[in-house]
């Protein structure tokens, strides 16, 4: 997308207390339709169960999968939010968003915290749909996320389950209930999370689950699965995969 000099739109981050940043906002649509929301890390500072394991080639998995989720961000025809963990994430995404409605830093002690935070000030900017995802499911695309924004029409949430029992996608049409007491990074997160919303009298939604990238046996199931994906991300990170990528293997 190409910028307007003259006359740019402003993206206002919420950040924590009066930390305020102010960054260009590219053509900024605004529609009825879902917003997509992308949690992240930089990837210095994510995948850390894999770096526990590969060390600094975890942080090489991540650029590769920040690159995937990019490739989600620019197949999705409605508006967009990028929502990093922190100032520092924030600083580090600006260059590198080529299309962006709105950034909203993450605030709370645990992710569900976190995901409550970001929903609430997208509602009050006038988002009221939402789907949120990270960069750890490289399976994504384009029609998945078209599901879960049709699911929205009939069902208060949905969500795209995860082989392990998380969760690569979760939306609402509705500010999520309390998500801070939830088993995150846990099995039964995706149970606890139906349970919540049912308890409050949703209607949802489940997706065909798919596989996120957490630990060696992941990337290298990805890895096995990746050849028959066209889009150049993915090809790009199944190619790591297949020749540097070799290094962490014999650890399996």
């Amino acid at each position: 997308m190409r910028h307007n000099p003259a006359n740019p739109a402003r993206v206002t981050l919420a950040g924590h207390g009066d930390a305020r940043m102010v960054m260009d906002n590219r053509n900024a649509r605004r529609t009825p339709e879902s917003c997509l929301v992308l949690m992240f890390k930089a990837p210095g500072r994510s995948k850390r169960r894999l770096a526990a394991a590969i060390g600094p080639l975890a942080s090489i998995v991540a650029e590769h999968l920040w690159s995937c989720a990019l490739e989600d961000v620019a197949a999705w025809p409605g508006p967009v939010c990028f929502a990093p963990a922190g100032e520092a994430d924030g600083e580090w995404a600006a260059e590198r968003m080529d299309r962006c409605d709105a950034v909203v830093l993450q605030r709370g002690s645990n992710l569900g915290e976190r995901i409550n935070h970001v929903n609430g000030v997208l509602r009050s900017r006038g988002f009221q749909r939402q789907i949120f995802i990270g960069i750890d499911c490289p399976e994504l695309h384009a029609r998945y996320l078209n599901e879960a924004a049709d699911a929205l029409d009939n069902h208060d949430a949905v969500f795209g389950p995860a082989h392990d029992g998380g969760v690569v996608l979760m939306g609402a049409r509705r500010k999520w209930p309390d998500l801070g007491d939830l088993a995150w990074s846990s099995a039964n997160l995706m149970a606890e999370l139906e349970r919540s919303c049912t308890d409050h009298g949703w209607k949802t939604a489940r997706l065909a689950a798919l596989a996120d990238i957490d630990t060696l046996g992941d990337l290298d199931a990805f890895g096995r699965t990746v050849p028959g994906d066209p889009r150049p991300a993915r090809r790009a990170l199944g190619a790591w995969l297949a020749n540097d990528g070799q290094r962490f293997k014999r650890q399996l």
